[in-house]
């Protein structure tokens, strides 16, 4: 019996660490695909900073948020949120490229599970989507945001609970799509409303009855609320609170992986 356990026991252990393993080495590939794509980064932090200095100086001259901070500083949270956004939603294109190079069959017959395949690929946008965010989060000085040294790491925190929310979302879209033209097509529809729906560029409050509805079942408004109330530390310029954001991201994540591992079981 006792050698038995111990078998059991060393077996388990073996497994946990080949599914380790594995998410390991999903992250490491496309972290590194990430680093060596230079244009890639640029590309993903021309758009925030276009936002918040072209979009958000214009704007500011017609709006004013009423809160006591102008509305670049407004909007600050939702420009790390959409920056956040595109590189997550956007990180499972590597999803359909493996698909469309016959990599995918490859993956899906190793001997690990489905939701390891998920986590890796979650986790490997997650890091690549922080480190974008975390790069736009230091121009708060620039913009007359003063931040103390326990919130830059909180802000981070929840960067990264929404990157993976977000990762996890995109995994699930991109399941159902077999080329990358039909992918890109679909995420037009989906990404823009995401965002304009998602208290980035205005309190979720003031919105129609309607879109106010659709916007608390998007996670990206939950994410861009938790960014205020780390960034701000005002509960007047969020729209819930920071414990309703969190639990939202959280049992969105959930949610969104075991959907995820299901689809890719069924590709068996």
């Amino acid at each position: 019996m006792t050698g038995s356990g111990l078998y059991d026991s060393s077996k388990g252990v073996t497994v946990h660490l080949i599914e380790v393993n594995a998410v390991y080495v999903l992250i490491a590939r496309d972290f590194k695909k990430f680093v060596r794509e230079k244009g890639r980064l640029v590309s993903t932090l021309a758009r925030p900073l276009i936002w918040l200095f072209l979009v958000g100086g214009g704007m500011s001259r017609l709006v004013s948020p009423g809160t006591g901070i102008s509305y670049i500083q407004f909007i600050f949270p939702g420009i790390l949120g959409m920056t956040i956004l595109f590189s997550s939603i956007f990180s499972s294109i590597s999803i359909i490229w493996d698909k469309e190079f016959g990599l995918m069959k490859e993956i899906l017959v190793a001997p690990v599970s489905r939701f390891s395949i998920v986590v890796g690929k979650s986790l490997s946008g997650t890091i690549i989507s922080v480190i974008q965010a975390t790069i736009i989060l230091m121009l708060f000085p620039f913009l007359g945001i003063k931040l103390s040294l326990s919130s830059i790491p909180f802000t981070i925190l929840i960067a990264f609970m929404l990157s993976f929310c977000i990762s996890s979302l995109g995994i699930i879209i991109a399941a159902f799509f077999e080329n990358l033209e039909s992918f890109s097509s679909i995420m037009n529809f989906i990404v823009m409303p995401m965002f304009f729906l998602s208290g980035a560029m205005y309190p979720v409050k003031d919105l129609p009855y309607i879109l106010k509805l659709i916007s608390k079942l998007n996670p990206l408004t939950f994410g861009i609320d938790a960014l205020k109330h780390s960034i701000f530390r005002d509960p007047m310029v969020s729209d819930f609170s920071l414990m309703t954001d969190i639990i939202f991201l959280v049992l969105s994540s959930i949610v969104f992986v075991a959907v995820a591992g299901f689809l890719f079981e069924k590709k068996k």
